[in-house]
């Protein structure tokens, strides 16, 4: 049993490093993944692809987490997937 079953992770900076490391490691423990990124949607939508071709569910979502217009639209995207 995967010890993240049941839960939503919203990884900011998923686009690509750390980030992206975390997203898929969420991803495999089997936790619903939502891939933030600031600037690079191409790069967020290859963690995405990487996520649903191992089984996972994950969505991007644009959003500058200093912004906090951004961070309402981050939260309600999680909500509504």
């Amino acid at each position: 049993m995967n010890r993240l079953n049941n839960k939503v992770a919203i990884v900011t900076g998923a686009s690509k490093g750390i980030g992206a490391a975390i997203a898929k490691y969420f991803a495999a423990e089997g936790a619903k993944v939502v891939v933030n990124y600031a600037s690079s949607k191409e790069d967020a939508e290859k963690v995405v692809k990487a996520i649903t071709y191992n089984g996972g569910i994950a969505i991007a979502v644009q959003a500058d987490v200093s912004v906090a217009a951004d961070v309402a639209k981050l939260f309600e995207a999680t909500k509504n997937a």
